[in-house]
């Protein structure tokens, strides 16, 4: 799920200094992270969920739009859900440009 990949990208960013055992570094939220998986993969991959379920989110609001749909319960939580997955896609985004910024800092 996207919200998993992305708390554990967040747990890599927030962590100063990460333990890496056989199984991975250390995760404070749903146990080793996958170090077999490149960053920039699961990067993208993150952002390819975080997009799928705006797309879902947008399809249940234009489907109770139409009245094919009558559960508004669960089109507001396709919709929050997609608003947190992106705000936390936000907030990874920040973390990386402010990682960039403090190495090209160090550089001068």
């Amino acid at each position: 799920m996207a919200l998993d990949r992305l708390n554990q990208l967040q747990n890599l960013l927030s962590t100063p200094s990460t333990k890496t055992s056989a199984a991975g570094p250390a995760n404070q939220v749903g146990g080793p992270v996958n170090v077999d998986v490149p960053f920039k993969d699961l990067l993208k991959q993150s952002i390819a969920e975080v997009n799928a379920m705006k797309n879902e989110a947008d399809d249940l609001q234009q489907k109770l739009a139409t009245g094919e749909i009558q559960d508004v319960g669960q089109v507001v939580n396709a919709v929050e859900k997609a608003d947190l997955a992106f705000k936390l896609l936000m907030q990874v985004r920040n973390k990386l440009t402010d990682a960039y910024q403090e190495v090209l800092r160090m550089r001068t």
